[in-house]
């Protein structure tokens, strides 16, 4: 992994020691990694370790994201990122703002959905999509002037509205497919069944 950022965010460290993987950044308030995994870590002279209190403002997840922007990094995936907590699955969603606007690629990935958000155009490739489904969600209260081709249900200059699920398991019927809007901002899933 030559010339690539590896930062953890506290508990991610036990799935990197399960995969003997070493990280660069180490960040959180480790209060839910072992503390036999964290002793581990912590001997690995290389590794900068970020800590923080546990009543602070950010999610881990949201400071290592930060990090990863901070660092210039030229793409970002955040792993871990969609387990059996619904609110920080949320919070992770959203908190991809701060690569979109920092104008990095940045992914959510797991073994059923590539996450990410779009402000202008999209062009999807079949054979590259992670799956068969493509949702559109509107992070922002309206996308404006939605139009998508390429797809089984098309839209033309439509407005979507946030609370709406009009988006939801759309299909590429071409080889290529362009979603383009000018305002707003969507959430983009790319689902496995």
């Amino acid at each position: 992994m030559y010339g690539q950022n590896i930062i953890a965010g506290d508990r991610g460290l036990e799935a990197l020691y399960q995969l003997k993987i070493i990280p660069n950044h180490v960040v959180g308030d480790f209060d839910s990694v072992s503390p036999e995994i964290l002793e581990f870590y912590r001997k690995q002279p290389q590794i900068i370790f970020h800590t923080y209190r546990a009543e602070k403002d950010n999610t881990d997840t949201d400071i290592a994201l930060k990090l990863a922007i901070q660092l210039k990094s030229s793409k970002i995936t955040v792993l871990g990122a969609l387990g059996k907590r619904m609110d920080h699955a949320l919070a992770n969603i959203h908190i991809l703002k701060d690569a979109l606007e920092a104008n990095i690629p940045c992914q959510i990935l797991d073994e059923h959905n590539r996450i990410y958000l779009i402000d202008t155009e999209k062009t999807l490739e079949k054979d590259k999509v992670y799956g068969k489904y493509i949702s559109l969600i509107p992070l922002t209260s309206t996308v404006e002037g939605l139009t998508l081709t390429g797809f089984k249900y098309p839209l033309n200059h439509y407005t979507l509205l946030i609370g709406t699920s009009l988006g939801i398991s759309n299909e590429m019927i071409e080889d290529s497919a362009h979603v383009k809007m000018e305002k707003g901002i969507l959430i983009v899933v790319e689902s496995k069944d």
